[in-house]
C-alpha cells in the first residue's frame, strides 16, 4: 500500500456545534470547507495530520475512538480549553510513562488526550548509536 494522505473522519450528532468546538474552542486551523454553504464539511489541521467534521451522525454514546494532540503547554492549554466550554475529563498529570496528559471531550463524547513531551522525554532525543 502507497498512502499518500489521510485524514480521520468524525460524522457529528450535531456538525455545526462541533464545527465550532473544533474551530473556536480548541482553535484549530481550517485547511478546507466543501459541500453546501448552509451545512460544510471541514477540515481542520491536526499538527502533521488532518481531521474532517462532516457529515451527521445519530448519537450513539461515546465513541470508541481518542484523539492524541500533543501541545507545547498541557497546563495551559487544558485551562484554556475548559474556560471555553471543553468538557474536561481528567486534568493534567505526569503519566508513568513520562507524558503528562490531560483529557477532554467534544460535544459528542469523542475523547481527546492533550500531551506534552518532557524535555527528558525519550521521544525528544535521538536514540541511536553513533
Amino acid at each position: 500500500m502507497d498512502v499518500l494522505s489521510s485524514r480521520v473522519l468524525i460524522h457529528p450528532s450535531d456538525p455545526a456545534r462541533t464545527r465550532s468546538f473544533y474551530r473556536d474552542v480548541l482553535g484549530l486551523a481550517v485547511h478546507r470547507e466543501f459541500g453546501p454553504p448552509d451545512s460544510p464539511g471541514t477540515v481542520f489541521f491536526i499538527g502533521n495530520g488532518l481531521l474532517e467534521v462532516s457529515g451527521h451522525a445519530e448519537e450513539a454514546g461515546v465513541p470508541s475512538m481518542a484523539l492524541w494532540l500533543q501541545v507545547r503547554d498541557v497546563h495551559a492549554e487544558y485551562a484554556r480549553v475548559t474556560a471555553l466550554g471543553a468538557r474536561g475529563l481528567r486534568p493534567p498529570q505526569k503519566e508513568f510513562w513520562g507524558l503528562v496528559e490531560a483529557w477532554i471531550a467534544d460535544p459528542d463524547g469523542v475523547r481527546i488526550v492533550l500531551v506534552q513531551i518532557p524535555e527528558e522525554h525519550p521521544l525528544r532525543r535521538d536514540q541511536r548509536e553513533f
